[in-house]
């Protein structure tokens, strides 16, 4: 029997998530109210913020926002009265502009901008964005290949010595740039913590427990490093504190037994979405962010 093709896999791993997400649904439970003494928490972002297919869902089930995700988590850990308006496929057009949804081809209806949740009374916000911007998962399901002995994907996207993917990544700088301006504008006593990208992959990859050649799986970690790197630098030049998830993710990669990894591979062996941190992941980033905060 012949081997799935790359478009195979990701024929797949589309229809999991929209199915996994249509059944989620169905046992979505709302996170607990806060008194009105507790801080004020805004949640900014894209699905590494949101936690797709991490139960339990709340709100438009086309977010995929989990009641595990690292905002929530955080919350409880702060005492901190939440507003939760991350988003999976979002990008930083999305914090002044409504997104629309959709799970599995069916609209699930729009999300207004994720800006629309910042008020004056703000007191702490925190952003996860530029992924979406850049195309990096669907870059990664590119890249995915059974096949030891096929050309890497690496040279496609770096053909003529034009690093494709780079340039993508280094264009995400004045989006979040705006996106940070925009946030001490409408927030100005919010402290702003800015996330980066964790640790998908080990330097070399894990072909084929992860379909990637061992120089793609670096050419894709390299670009989410290269990716945090745009992120902290706008950060520090916007008045904003970079908080890097990426060297604590070390040994916790999607190379790792389902125990451990902190984030999912191609097919995931914990409730998650392809590609995307699961509930231990979403559990330890707010643990990193916290101890940020001191």
């Amino acid at each position: 029997m012949s081997s799935p093709s790359a478009h195979g896999i990701r024929r797949i791993l589309t229809g999991a998530l929209g199915a996994a997400a249509a059944v989620a649904v169905t046992v979505g439970l709302a996170a607990p109210p806060a008194s009105a003494a507790d801080p004020e928490y805004v949640a900014l972002g894209d699905s590494m913020a949101s936690g797709p297919l991490i139960p339990n869902i709340t709100g438009n089930v086309g977010c995929g926002r989990s009641t595990h995700n690292y905002a929530h988590e955080l919350a409880t850990r702060l005492g901190a009265e939440l507003h939760d308006v991350t988003c999976s496929g979002a990008e930083t057009k999305h914090m002044t502009a409504s997104q629309s949804l959709s799970v599995a081809g069916v609209s699930t209806g729009t999300a207004p901008p994720q800006f629309d949740a910042l008020t004056a009374d703000t007191t702490l916000v925190t952003l996860t964005i530029g992924g979406n911007d850049a195309g990096l998962v669907g870059i990664a399901q590119d890249c995915a290949n059974l096949d030891p002995t096929a050309t890497p994907c690496k040279d496609r996207y770096t053909e003529g010595g034009v690093d494709q993917v780079a340039q993508r990544v280094d264009a995400v700088g004045p989006r979040l740039a705006a996106v940070l301006d925009g946030i001490h504008q409408r927030s100005p006593k919010a402290r702003v913590l800015v996330t980066g990208y964790g640790l998908y992959v080990k330097p070399g990859g894990c072909w084929p427990l992860q379909p990637v050649l061992p120089v793609d799986a670096d050419y894709l970690q390299g670009n989410v490093h290269r990716l945090n790197g745009v992120i902290a630098a706008q950060a520090r030049a916007h008045n904003a504190e970079y908080v890097d998830v990426e060297t604590p993710s070390a040994g916790h990669d999607a190379c790792q037994s389902a125990t451990v990894k902190w984030v999912e591979g191609y097919v995931p062996v914990n409730p998650a979405a392809p590609l995307h941190p699961n509930q231990r992941g979403e559990a330890n980033y707010a643990r990193i962010i916290a101890d940020h905060l001191g």
